[in-house]
């Protein structure tokens, strides 16, 4: 029996896919259940599992095959399994692909004729290598117009030389296709900037009392939830508590009207092998410094293995993003549509700062809020992230009802 292999649908609203990466090759034995492609939607990566056991053929009914990279309907065929055909002993799948690299190797150790150099293929004339030599052009940088690929007067007069006193440098240049979700990346980020009123505020946080708390409880703290005691706890909780009391930052534009959320659902920045993700941590109003990194932990492996699904990805009403675990020192988030508001964290730094008058070196990040003008106004902009540095600078207070290891649930 033969069974045709569909593009089963990643989520609503999702119509079309692209092949990332074949898994096996045409003529494996498949196991049920064994991943045979990695597929990009426009907003995760996904594995497609076989239906059923067999040997397996990379085309659809009418002979046509899809390439990696290629654009599929959803709904489909990608892939003929013959679910009759007994299962080879022994080990195989290694074989059949050690037999064709070694057969690849054989082959390619054969020139075909393209690669047969002729005399003229890639040499400049008389005259070219002249000009050439008093523009300092390499005759490799130069493709040539004449027979065989030889390179003209012409084509030597047309060539630029590099900027600059060197010769001979590497000039080369590749080209590759964006996967699908980084172009949808593009397009969304493209769209904020062309669709909102977009402002940017600025402010800096001392970070010394969550180094104290750190230091003094992270040790414990991991050993009894399993999770590391992060920045991340702190500034969710912080963004919690500023969006309650600034709840247009937690609003987002709906046609003619203005939506503002009584939840909480925090979008984070992942970067992940294929481009930037934003899984979402859910309630985070309900959720502890404990149920915080622990969501953490879990959405960003499953963002790096590649197996963070759409529904985890979809909706947010605010995002944290932290481009200091890059080096970032400062700068302009951009809006995660359709949401009003991003926070970005930066690098920490030893800075001096002024404190009862006195100099002081103090661990200092700067933060950054970028909000839609349209419905968040200066003031509510400026007091948002006034209140997320007051909560991070007095977090025992603020954010641990002065009852630090009920907090930290220890």
């Amino acid at each position: 029996m033969i069974l045709e292999m569909k593009v089963p649908s990643p989520g609503e609203s999702i119509t079309e896919v692209e092949i990332a990466e074949w898994l096996v090759q045409d003529g494996d034995y498949v196991e049920k259940d064994q991943a045979i492609a990695e597929v990009d939607s426009d907003k995760a990566t996904l594995e497609l599992p076989a239906e059923a056991g067999g040997i397996i053929k990379l085309e659809d009914s009418d002979g046509n095959r899809y390439e990696e990279g290629d654009a599929v309907v959803v709904g489909a065929v990608v892939c003929l399994i013959d679910t009759s055909a007994a299962k080879p002993e022994g080990n195989f799948n290694e074989a059949p692909k050690e037999e064709k690299k070694e057969a690849s190797k054989k082959v390619e150790s054969k020139p075909t004729n393209s690669e047969i150099k002729t005399y003229a293929t890639g040499t400049p004339s008389p005259a070219a290598k002249k000009i050439l030599g008093e523009k300092g052009v390499d005759a490799k940088s130069v493709s040539g117009s004449g027979r065989d690929g030889r390179i003209t007067k012409e084509d030597a007069t047309n060539a630029v030389p590099s900027m600059g006193t060197s010769k001979g440098g590497n000039r080369s240049t590749s080209r590759s296709k964006m996967s699908m979700l980084r172009r949808k990346v593009a397009e969304r980020l493209v769209e904020a900037k062309n669709t909102t009123a977009m402002l940017t505020t600025f402010n800096e946080v001392d970070m010394s009392p969550i180094f104290d708390l750190r230091k003094k409880y992270k040790e414990d703290f991991k050993a009894k939830h399993g999770v590391s005691l992060g920045f991340m706890s702190f500034f969710s909780l912080a963004v919690v508590r500023a969006l309650k009391m600034y709840p247009a930052v937690n609003s987002m534009i709906d046609g003619k009207e203005m939506l503002t959320y009584d939840f909480v659902d925090i979008s984070i920045a992942v970067s992940g092998p294929k481009g930037l993700m934003v899984p979402v941590i859910r309630n985070a109003e309900n959720l502890s410094f404990k149920g915080i990194e622990s969501e953490v932990k879990r959405l960003a492996i499953r963002a790096r293995e590649g197996e963070i699904t759409v529904d985890e990805m979809t909706g947010g009403t605010f995002t944290i993003t932290n481009g200091g675990v890059f080096g970032s020192m400062l700068s302009t988030p951009i809006i995660n549509p359709p949401q009003s508001g991003i926070l970005g964290m930066h690098n920490i730094i030893q800075r001096p700062v002024a404190i009862d008058g006195k100099v002081e070196i103090r661990p200092i990040m700067y933060v950054a809020l970028s909000y839609d003008h349209r419905i968040i106004d200066g003031k509510e902009s400026v007091g948002f992230l006034v209140a997320v540095k007051e909560a991070l600078e007095n977090p025992i207070a603020l954010l641990m009802d002065n009852d630090i290891k009920k907090a930290l649930e220890m």
